[in-house]
């Protein structure tokens, strides 16, 4: 499986929990995390269902993975998540040392990359845009919703 084709695989799977948290009101964002080519750690946005600003896809996750893996470092790790992460998640990822983090739609507005890769770690390869319209649609389509649904 050539490498672009496994990005594809995973950010689908991202997306799968993307839509769990969209079936649970939550903003819908998902994220998933491979290790030797096997998802390790399924995670989705929780902050309302958990009361808790923290319960980002990404930070359930790496708490997920770091539990499986019984290490708080995700060097040999890849990250898939269908929104580019924001500032918060992005210094756990930092911490995590995660090795790459692959995501679906940009955040102009909340997301890390208005600051710098340098957020990340070091060593953390970074690639974006996989699937960018399927995640950008789920997060637009959701806020178009919600702001119908205050017009009523």
């Amino acid at each position: 499986m050539l490498a672009f084709d496994s990005d594809v695989f995973f950010m689908r799977e991202a997306i799968k929990e993307a839509k769990k948290a969209r079936a649970a009101g939550e903003i819908p964002v998902g994220a998933v995390i491979v290790s030797k080519s096997k998802i390790i750690a399924r995670a989705h946005n929780q902050t309302q269902l958990l009361s808790d600003v923290t319960a980002h896809a990404e930070m359930m996750a790496i708490t997920s993975a770091s539990s499986h893996l019984g290490s708080k470092y995700l060097s040999t790790c890849e990250l898939f998540v269908t929104l580019e992460p924001c500032v918060m998640c992005a210094g756990a990822l930092k911490w995590s040392q995660i090795g790459r983090v692959v995501y679906g739609a940009s955040d102009d507005l909340k997301g890390f990359m208005r600051y710098g890769k340098e957020l990340l770690h070091s060593k953390t390869k970074l690639e974006f845009g996989v699937l960018f319209e399927e995640c950008s649609s789920l997060l637009k389509d959701f806020f178009e919703e919600k702001r119908r649904m205050k017009k009523m």
